[in-house]
């Protein structure tokens, strides 16, 4: 394992949940680094305990990184070696990170990026959902003008769209993308790489009823699926063309003849259409 080098800033991933996806090579950067720069230094000390890395923590996060940062870019040009983490994770993904990457390469200090766990891949491959092409969008804005603007310029985005969202906001958000997306196939991920890791996949308004009914835990990976040429107009609702399919049903129209003629009029998959069918011919 090659040593590390002074004055360099190290981007270290760290396990999303379960330790054993801790890498060797972030473990042996972890160990060597002088100083480890911690979103939560309370959290990062029971990994740096676990993992015997004797670097000294200092707090680096959202409300201390306008005074904090120069302080660590001191650190580094005196030739310190710092490792910078998030509370899980990819560092700088969605993480006051990025601004500390941003102060070093203005001072031609050395960023070293080390590959390791990351939510919104790991919710991804397993989603279900078109894996070849993805726009990662993140936590949404808090404030209704801004999350508008967001939703309006990625509406019309063929590829899978990945949200981050927290246990008490998840609903809000589901209804939210419900009425400005439509109500597109959704995958909600919680709990990942942990004992009660859990997928539930659905569309966003079958996902928001099954949390009306399960209190949400855990921090949520929402993935979404793309919008294409033709996004399904906001309006209709699964209930709207679940009584539009059964009204053609009681004239006589087929399974496939129905599928088709919904498709073409909300712009909704004719196959999701099909199989709700076949599943409740009565």
């Amino acid at each position: 394992m090659n040593e590390i080098c002074p004055g360099t800033l190290y981007l270290v991933p760290t396990p999303i949940g379960n330790l054993e996806d801790m890498t060797e090579r972030a473990v042996h950067v972890l160990q060597k680094a002088d100083v480890i720069a911690a979103e939560d230094t309370r959290h990062t000390r029971i990994l740096t305990e676990r993992f015997g890395a004797p670097g000294k923590l200092v707090p680096y996060h959202e409300h201390n990184k306008e005074e904090a940062g120069p302080r660590i870019m001191a650190m580094l040009k005196a030739g310190k070696s710092v490792a910078q983490v998030s509370d899980a994770g990819m560092p700088v993904i969605s993480d006051p990170g990025a601004d500390l990457v941003q102060l070093a390469l203005e001072e031609n200090i050395p960023v070293v990026p080390l590959p390791g766990p990351n939510a919104a891949l790991t919710a991804l491959i397993a989603s279900g959902l078109d894996a070849r092409q993805f726009a990662f969008i993140g936590f949404l804005p808090k404030t209704g003008g801004k999350r508008k603007k967001l939703t309006d310029s990625i509406r019309s985005l063929p590829m899978t769209l990945i949200f981050y969202e927290a246990p008490h906001r998840i609903k809000e958000t589901l209804s939210f993308l419900r009425k400005e997306l439509g109500n597109r196939r959704a995958v909600a991920a919680r709990e990942l790489t942990k004992k009660f890791e859990t997928f539930s996949r659905g569309t966003l308004e079958s996902l928001l009823e099954q949390m009306k009914e399960e209190a949400p835990r855990g921090e949520y990976v929402l993935l979404v699926e793309g919008g294409g040429e033709d996004p399904a107009p906001p309006g209709i609702t699964e209930n709207d063309w679940k009584s539009r399919a059964a009204g053609l049903a009681d004239e006589g129209m087929t399974p496939r003849e129905i599928s088709r003629k919904i498709a073409g009029e909300t712009h909704l998959s004719r196959r999701d259409i099909y199989q709700f069918l076949i599943k409740n011919k009565k």
